[in-house]
């Protein structure tokens, strides 16, 4: 995993966390779910990176 890509993937897995904290704090479920689905997406392409990185 390049490091553009850790910090693309931290990048997003934040921006989820304060959308989903967001959403919490304003009783917008919308912006909560999107927030997790940031979050959910982060940690499948970190979890890609690293299997590309296993077969290298």
């Amino acid at each position: 995993m390049g490091l553009d890509d850790k910090i693309k993937n931290a990048a997003q897995d934040l921006t989820g966390k304060a959308k989903e904290g967001t959403g919490k704090a304003t009783d917008n479920e919308r912006l909560e779910a999107e927030g997790q689905g940031d979050q959910t997406e982060a940690n499948l392409r970190k979890a890609g990176e690293n299997v590309k990185d296993a077969f290298k």
